[in-house]
C-alpha cells in the first residue's frame, strides 16, 4: 500500500511540474504599421560575457568543471561586446529612413527580468508587464533588442566535458503592444559556434574567440535583417 502511495504521489508531482513548464514563445512576422503610434527601440542590459557548464549538475561538478576550464574561463571574461551595444540605434536608423514608424530612441538600458510578471498569460502575449512603460518613455509601443546569453559554453555529463567549448548567443527581439501587452513581432535569437581548428590554444584562444566574435555578428544580422529588407 505504501509503494502505491509513493507511486501515485511521485506520479502526480510529476505532472504537476510537467504542467507547470511554459511553451516558448513562437516567432510572430515583423508588421510595422505608421498609423500605430509611437514606437520607442530600447535595448535590454547586457549580460556578463562568461562560461557556462551545462549538465554539470552538483556543485562538484560545477567545480570540477571550473577547475578544467579556468584558463578559458579567465580569457572569456575579457571579450567585448563588440558593436553589439549599437543595435537598437542601427535599427531605429532603418526604421526612420523607411518612414515607417515614429521613432524614439531610449538611451537607458531595460532590465527586462526586473519587470513584474503580466497578470494575464497566453499565447503571443509577453510574460512581463510592459505597461507601465508606456507612459514612462511617452510610447505606444516598444521595441526590445533584448540579449540573455553571451559568451562560451561546455556541455558536461555531471564531472565530464560532452563537448568542446563554444560560443554561444542567446536573446530575442521583439515589439510590445504597451495597451495591450502583446507581441506585434517576436525573433529569438540563438547561435552556437565552434572553433575552426583547434580551440585549447591558451591563454587568448585565437579559433574560440574568433568564433565569439562571429555569433556577435550573426546575432547583430538576426536582429537588423527583418528591418533592412
Amino acid at each position: 500500500m505504501k509503494s502505491t502511495f509513493l507511486a501515485a504521489l511521485s506520479a502526480l508531482s510529476l505532472a504537476l511540474l510537467t504542467g507547470c513548464v511554459t511553451a516558448p514563445q513562437e516567432p510572430i512576422p515583423l508588421n510595422l504599421n505608421p498609423k500605430s503610434g509611437r514606437l520607442g527601440i530600447v535595448m535590454s542590459d547586457l549580460p556578463k560575457v562568461d562560461i557556462e557548464y551545462p549538465g554539470a549538475g552538483c556543485l562538484l561538478c560545477l567545480a570540477a568543471a571550473a577547475g578544467m576550464n579556468s584558463t578559458l574561463s579567465v580569457h572569456t571574461k575579457t571579450l567585448p561586446y563588440e558593436d553589439l551595444p549599437k543595435v537598437g540605434s542601427e535599427i531605429a536608423e532603418l526604421i526612420k529612413k523607411k518612414g515607417e514608424a515614429d521613432v524614439v530612441l531610449i538611451t537607458d538600458a531595460l532590465k527586462v527580468d526586473d519587470l513584474p510578471n503580466a497578470s494575464t498569460s497566453g499565447p503571443g502575449l509577453a510574460r512581463k508587464d510592459f505597461s507601465a512603460l508606456k507612459k514612462k518613455y511617452g510610447v505606444d509601443k516598444l521595441l526590445v533588442v533584448q540579449v540573455s546569453r553571451l559568451g562560451v559554453e561546455r556541455t558536461y555529463a555531471n564531472y565530464f566535458p560532452t563537448s568542446e567549448p563554444k560560443a554561444i548567443f542567446n536573446g530575442a527581439g521583439f515589439i510590445v503592444d504597451l495597451g495591450t501587452n502583446r507581441y506585434d513581432w517576436y525573433l529569438p535569437v540563438t547561435h552556437i559556434k565552434s572553433a575552426d581548428g583547434k580551440w585549447d590554444e591558451p591563454p587568448k584562444f585565437p579559433g574560440l574567440t574568433n568564433a565569439y566574435f562571429q555569433v556577435i555578428e550573426m546575432a547583430r544580422d538576426s536582429y537588423i535583417q527583418p528591418f533592412a529588407k
